[in-house]
């Protein structure tokens, strides 16, 4: 008698176990694809960043002849954070990827704030409508990208903290899943950096 109570014990610890497992297994799952769903909107306002940028250019163009390799500059930005966008869409739980997209968008945050700066000295670029209405689409965009960026992130620390969680931890990097990574600021360091005031 007592040989089919162990049995009957280690079966239920095993189908305890099993069941532990499915769930924190799902559990994993279900955060993995929200995080790939927080980056989907990310992507969504990046692309359309991405396109409003050759507009800005142009419109620029037309005024700031002498400016070409600021232009230059924002164009091969852009191009290059475009490629990263498209790399971590791809795989929104890849560290690297996300590190490049956010790497890039800074080096693109920078070069259009050298272009804005650059503006300045074209008074008739700054009266345009064209440059203010596509300046204002940027900046809403902009805005719409930390939102985007900031659900991205709590999807990112939900996921890392199941993994990092009892059961999971213990068979979850054998079943692919990993720590992604957060999506740092996407603005170019200059520009969190805080003004320098002097009198």
């Amino acid at each position: 008698m007592s040989g089919s109570v162990t049995l009957i014990i280690v079966v239920v610890i095993i189908a305890l176990a099993a069941l532990m497992m499915i769930g924190a297994y799902n559990r994993l799952v279900a955060l993995k694809n929200r995080v790939a769903n927080a980056y989907a909107q990310i992507d969504v306002q990046l692309k359309r960043r991405h396109d409003l940028i050759p507009n800005l250019v142009e419109v620029a163009r037309k005024y700031m002849s002498h400016e070409r390799e600021t232009l230059q500059a924002v164009v091969e930005a852009r191009n290059k954070a475009s490629d990263a966008r498209a790399a971590a869409a791809s795989n929104p739980t890849d560290p690297q990827a996300i590190a490049a997209l956010s790497a890039t968008e800074g080096v693109l945050g920078g070069a259009l704030g050298r272009l804005f700066a650059v503006s300045e000295n074209y008074p008739d670029l700054k009266a345009s409508a064209n440059m203010a209405q596509l300046s204002e689409e940027l900046t809403t965009t902009e805005n719409k990208v930390a939102f985007a960026r900031q659900a991205f992130n709590d999807a990112v620390m939900n996921l890392n903290t199941a993994i990092a969680s009892f059961p999971a931890v213990l068979f979850a990097p054998a079943m692919g899943f990993h720590a992604a990574t957060m999506l740092e600021s996407t603005s170019a360091p200059e520009e969190r950096q805080a003004p320098q005031v002097q009198f």
